[in-house]
C-alpha cells in the first residue's frame, strides 16, 4: 500500500486490480463456504442464465457488458465444469445457445442465502466507510462513457504541449518555413497551383504589401505552423483566412486552433465583419476546426484553386 501512495493518482489502474483482486479472493472462498464449486469470473454469465432461459453468447455478452471472447471462454470452462449446456438454436441452426445444466439449476437453488449474506457483508463495510464506493464506481462508469480516461489524458497534454506554443508575427526569417510547410501538406494530398507560388514565393509581394497578415507558431522556438489572413478586394468580404499549415510533427498540440484563433482575433482588429476560406472537404481536421471556430458553408463562389470544393465564412460579432 505504502508504494501505492507514493505513485499517486496515476497507480489508479493497480490500485483497483489489487482490489479487485483481494475481492476476487474471498469470492473463491466464499464459493467454497457455501458449498458452491464455481469460479468468481464465472458469476456474472451465471447469473445471466440464472432464470433457466436459454442464450447466446452474443445476447450474454451485451447484456454483462463482456467482450463476446471472454463470455465465449467462460462458457467454455462453465461447459467443461458441466455448468452449462451448449447446442445449437432450433430456430437459427447458424449459431448457439446456451443454458444452465441440471448441475447449474442446482446452484441456483442453494445460492440465494450466500446472496442476502454477502449483501449484508458489503452493508457491513460501507458503514464503516466514509464514501460509497457502490455509488462512486457507478459515477465513475457514467462519466468514463461519457468521455474516456484516454481522452481526457489526451485533452491535459495538448493543454500543457500548447503551454510551449507561441504565436508571432511573421519576419523574413520565416519565410522559409511558410512555404514548407504549405508545400508540404498541399502535395501530400493535391498538386500546387500557379496561386500557391505566387504567395508562398513572394509572401511581401503577395500578402503583406496589400494589407495582409502572417502569423507563425513556434513550439519551443521552431516554426511548426503558419497561417495567412490575405486582404481581399470584394465588397462582401475583406479578409481570407489561408495558407494555414501545421506540422505533421506539431499535431496534437492545438497549434491549428492557437493560429486561427490568433488570425481572427487579428482581423477583428483591423475591423472586419466577415472572415472567407476555401478548402476541400478531404481536410476533414481543418473543416472540424472550421466549423468548432464558428465558420459555416456559403454558396460557392468562383475560385483560382482547382482543389478547392467549399467555401465558409465566420461572420464576426
Amino acid at each position: 500500500m505504502e508504494f501505492i501512495e507514493q505513485i499517486g493518482k496515476v497507480a489508479l489502474g493497480s490500485r483497483l486490480r489489487r482490489l479487485t483482486e483481494k475481492i476476487t479472493e474471498d469470492s473463491a472462498q466464499i464459493y467454497r463456504l457455501y458449498d458452491v464449486d464455481m469460479q468468481p469470473k464465472w458469476f456474472p454469465v451465471f447469473y445471466a442464465l440464472s432464470k433457466g432461459e436459454e442464450k447466446t453468447i452474443t445476447a450474454i455478452a451485451r447484456e454483462i457488458g463482456h467482450s463476446h471472447p471472454s463470455v465465449s471462454k467462460i462458457i467454455s470452462e462453465m461447459s467443461k465444469a458441466g455448468f452449462v449446456i451448449e447446442k445449437r438454436d432450433e430456430t437459427d441452426g447458424r449459431r448457439n445457445v446456451v443454458s444452465l445444466s441440471e448441475t447449474g439449476m442446482k446452484v441456483t437453488e442453494k445460492i440465494g442465502d450466500l446472496y442476502l449474506d454477502v449483501a449484508s457483508g458489503i452493508d457491513d463495510v460501507s458503514a464503516q466507510a466514509s464514501h460509497d464506493l457502490w455509488k462512486a464506481i457507478g459515477e465513475w462508469e457514467f462519466l468514463l462513457e461519457q468521455k474516456t480516461l484516454l481522452r481526457r489524458v489526451q485533452e491535459q497534454k495538448k493543454l500543457r504541449e500548447s503551454a510551449n506554443v507561441e504565436i508571432v508575427n511573421y519576419a523574413p526569417e520565416y519565410q522559409k518555413a511558410f512555404r514548407a510547410l504549405n508545400v508540404e501538406w498541399i502535395s501530400t494530398y493535391f498538386k500546387m497551383e500557379e496561386n500557391d507560388y505566387k504567395s508562398l514565393d513572394n509572401p511581401d509581394g503577395y500578402i503583406l504589401s496589400k494589407g495582409g497578415h502572417i502569423l507563425v507558431a513556434l513550439y519551443n522556438g521552431e516554426p511548426v505552423g503558419v497561417c495567412a489572413l490575405i486582404k481581399m478586394d470584394d465588397p462582401e468580404y475583406e479578409f481570407e483566412l489561408a495558407k494555414m499549415a501545421v506540422s505533421p510533427k506539431a499535431q496534437g498540440k492545438n497549434v491549428g486552433w492557437l493560429l486561427a484563433q490568433a488570425i481572427i482575433k487579428k482581423a477583428e482588429a483591423l475591423g472586419a465583419k466577415k472572415i472567407y476560406l476555401e478548402s476541400n472537404t478531404i481536410l476533414k481536421p481543418a473543416i472540424n476546426l472550421y466549423h468548432k471556430l464558428g465558420f459555416q458553408k456559403v454558396a460557392g463562389r468562383p475560385t483560382p484553386y482547382e482543389r478547392a470544393n467549399i467555401q465558409m465564412e465566420l461572420i464576426i460579432k
